[in-house]
């Protein structure tokens, strides 16, 4: 049985705008006919990112008759994984890494700026409703720790002060640059290469 949080307040229809209509339709030929239903992740993504980063129950049941498969299954799939909201978030999500890099390099600082900026709880709407926070496993960072993420967006080498101004633009409905705050380019070293520094042709 889920433990998701199944929002109580549920709009009547769902339906694809007519730029994600055509972008479902373009997904489900990646796959053969018999097998359209393997399209079910991709189309609750779609309608995730669509209706303010969370997931109706009736868009389960839209996407279930899009794809000819029963509602259940749908609802199978977006209860189980972690990515699926399945009740309002806000405009922007905010999603903090605790696992162990993270956490060693200050995750819990971060987790105090949200509660101290947006709600006291884990996935209570702040008081504009238009963002929340939730705690999250590894999000695949851990060299550029600690991190958040914020809707599509990773932001990185973050420190108090940093992650409060960027909470600060958010709540003012302002969207802060993403990336290290270090001034690093992916995960490249702080002060060049240590290793493998030798000119092979000298």
């Amino acid at each position: 049985m889920s433990l998701k949080k199944v929002s109580k307040e549920q709009p009547d229809k769902f339906e694809f705008s007519e730029e994600n209509l055509s972008l479902a339709k373009k997904i489900i030929l990646n796959y053969p006919a018999e097998k359209k239903k393997s399209a079910v992740m991709a189309l609750l993504y779609l309608a995730q990112k669509q209706n303010h980063n969370w997931i109706p129950l009736a868009a389960m049941k839209y996407i279930a008759k899009f794809l000819d498969i029963s509602y259940i299954n749908v609802y199978e799939v977006a209860t189980f994984y972690s990515m699926y909201n399945l009740s309002p978030v806000g405009k922007y999500f905010i999603q903090i890494c605790t696992t162990t890099p993270c956490m060693i390099r200050g995750a819990y600082k971060l987790v105090d700026v949200c509660k101290k900026n947006i709600s006291e709880k884990e996935n209570e709407l702040s008081c504009k409703k238009n963002c929340s926070w939730t705690e999250v496993e590894c999000l695949g960072a851990c060299i550029n720790a600690p991190m958040a993420q914020i809707n599509q967006d990773y932001y990185e080498d973050l420190n108090v002060k940093q992650f409060e101004g960027i909470i600060k633009d958010i709540l003012k409905d302002i969207k802060p640059k993403p990336g290290s705050y270090r001034g690093r380019v992916n995960s490249e070293p702080e002060k060049n290469r240590q290793t493998l520094i030798e000119n092979k042709n000298a």
